[in-house]
């Protein structure tokens, strides 16, 4: 559902100015070396808190016992670093690097937040298809991509091979944020209490932190989407395949082939969203059909014309019984008419249902001869089809009683009313549409702008501040990047669930797994792009593992259930720490990389 974005003129002049601020307090960054390079052996051991540059004799510094990671390839050269474009601040300090990197960051952010809003109000003047299914995906994961691809561009092949850690770091860290800490985040704040058959009932919270007794339900499609997510980590387990089997001459023909399997999903993906649509209303019209078929099931078993199934199979004496009473005229067809009349007298009035749509869907079913009429032989068979179909949808309702009937029609009025309003992208009535127009388009190159102008001074920053205090680079992009590029749609998302429908929760959460699947696809097809062009080592085993394993465990967790009591959060947030924790142990216990 699109959201209507005003202009933000406070945040957009804070924006702009920032660049001045930033150069104004570049022109005196300096630096002194965090280990002199005469004195190396000392400095393995100790740490400067970049405080003082007197003697360490005459100094108060604090010493820090040295943590037990490997230090970045990268020295500053007396005292100085290397700015950005050759004008932008840059300092060797631990505060400076901290205050750059949130500057950015937040820059970083800005332009995360102008390319969501414009993009959301061009749906809403636009609606969905190319630009529901397009513009939107590619945009949202459009700061991610910039930052990878200039981690791994900048420098020479040894450079890049350093910073472009900071890249895997920043893919891992936003899947596993999205489907971790948001994803729990949104469960506490959109929760229910649930009803008596497991479901969350709309705007009703009066079990407070009920682990069992309060959640949030989801529709079929977030179900699909999280199965979409899950089919896209492929790419992942591709390109490992060499490290699983100990082939390791074949690395390169590996990310080759992953990159070309990402493009490929990514495409797909696309199509599926420009589609989905169609496809959607394709849905809706046949869960309705399926609801009038089981209305007239129930009605041929309400007016006692005799079981419709006899010792497990279809009673074929009873349907003719049914034939012959619709047959008003007795000239041994059913016309449109005697059709009409038979779905008018069942009162279907659980939906919004089109008589003669409804007419003209059963007759093209049942009508095999196509002579716009059905004999008898062509309504048993027809009849027959459906009752397979609701003792394959309720087999545990017993098949020979009423209850039978009434559970089959009571479902697909469930099946129906899931679907229905599924297509959140409606096109609204807006006024001054080309005002609004510009005002996207505007907001979407402004995005653009900011991202590609200070996603590489980002990622300079990251890495010195990693140099600055030897914590590795995937950590800090893990934990700080995700935080500015995603965080305009974390709090969208959680404003969102705080209306407390289904329906807002389904949304929800199949946005979130629609950003880990762009994450999955786009994201990753630039990095194996960057590393198959400049020859970069594939050196992430640690990093693919914890995605795949974040990524199975959320999308089985939603493929095949759709209500997830409180509890189901803590499920979520502790994947994130046991995340970080594994690629420690895994990089710098047991040497993967």
């Amino acid at each position: 559902m699109a959201r209507r974005v005003s202009f933000p003129p406070p945040l957009l002049l804070v924006s702009l100015c920032l660049l001045p601020l930033l150069l104004f307090a570049g022109r005196g960054a300096h630096g002194r070396f965090i280990s002199s390079p005469a004195d190396e052996a000392s400095a393995d051991l100790l740490l400067s808190d970049g405080v003082s540059s007197r003697p360490a004799s005459e100094s108060q510094t604090l010493l820090l016992p040295r943590l037990p990671w490997p230090r970045s390839s990268r020295v500053f050269a007396a005292g100085q670093c290397e700015q950005t474009y050759g004008f932008l601040p840059c300092t060797t300090t631990v505060v400076g690097n901290m205050f750059l990197v949130i500057a950015y960051g937040f820059l970083m952010y800005k332009a995360a937040t102008y390319l969501s809003s414009g993009s959301e109000l061009l749906l809403e003047i636009m609606g969905p298809g190319i630009v529901g299914g397009l513009f939107l995906p590619i945009l949202g994961a459009l700061p991610d991509a910039m930052l990878i691809l200039v981690s791994g561009l900048s420098g020479s092949r040894e450079t890049a091979q350093n910073q472009v850690l900071i890249g895997m770091g920043l893919l891992a860290g936003s899947t596993v944020m999205l489907l971790t800490v948001l994803w729990g985040s949104c469960i506490i704040v959109g929760k229910c209490d649930l009803s008596d058959n497991s479901t969350s009932i709309d705007s009703q919270d009066t079990k407070a932190f009920s682990l069992f007794g309060s959640g949030v339900s989801t529709d079929l499609q977030t179900s699909y989407a999280a199965r979409i997510m899950a089919i896209s980590i492929v790419p992942f387990i591709i390109v490992q395949l060499p490290r699983i089997f100990n082939f390791p001459s074949g690395q390169s023909l590996a990310v080759l082939l992953s990159l070309i399997v990402a493009i490929v999903l990514l495409v797909s993906y696309c199509l599926y969203q420009v589609f989905r649509p169609w496809i959607q209303r394709r849905r809706l019209a046949y869960a309705k059909h399926k609801h009038v078929i089981s209305g007239i099931l129930r009605h041929a078993q309400m007016q006692a014309l005799g079981r419709l199934i006899d010792d497990g199979k279809p009673n074929v004496d009873v349907m003719k019984k049914l034939f012959h009473k619709l047959d008003l005229d007795s000239n041994g067809s059913l016309s449109h008419a005697e059709l009409r009349a038979l779905i008018i007298g069942i009162q279907i009035d659980e939906i919004d249902l089109d008589t003669d749509d409804a007419v003209d869907k059963i007759m093209i079913e049942f009508d095999t001869s196509q002579n716009s009429s059905i004999e008898e032989d062509e309504f048993i068979v027809g009849l027959t089809k459906w009752i397979d179909e609701a003792k394959r949808s309720v087999a545990n309702s017993g098949a020979y009683s009423k209850k039978f009937m009434h559970e089959f029609h009571m479902k697909t009025r469930d099946e129906h009313n899931m679907l229905l309003d599924q297509s959140d992208e409606v096109v609204e009535n807006v006024d001054n549409p080309m005002w609004i127009c510009i005002k996207a388009i505007l907001l979407l190159l402004l995005g653009t702008v900011l991202a590609a102008i200070f996603a590489d001074p980002l990622v300079d920053a990251v890495d010195n501040f990693s140099v600055a205090t030897s914590i590795p680079s995937f950590f800090i992009s893990f934990i700080a990047m995700p935080l500015a590029t995603n965080s305009s749609e974390a709090v969208s998302s959680i404003i969102f669930a705080t209306r407390k429908k289904q329906r807002t929760s389904s949304l929800t959460f199949s946005e979130i797994y629609g950003g880990v699947t762009m994450n999955n696809l786009l994201c990753l097809a630039v990095f194996l792009a960057l590393v198959y062009m400049r020859h970069l080592t594939w050196d992430f085993s640690a990093e693919v593992l914890v995605i795949l394993i974040v990524c199975v465990v959320m999308g089985l967790f939603t493929s095949f259930r759709t209500t997830f009591p409180l509890w189901t959060c803590f499920v979520a947030f502790s994947l994130y720490p046991l995340s970080l924790a594994l690629v420690y142990v895994l990089d710098f216990v047991f040497g993967w990389s």
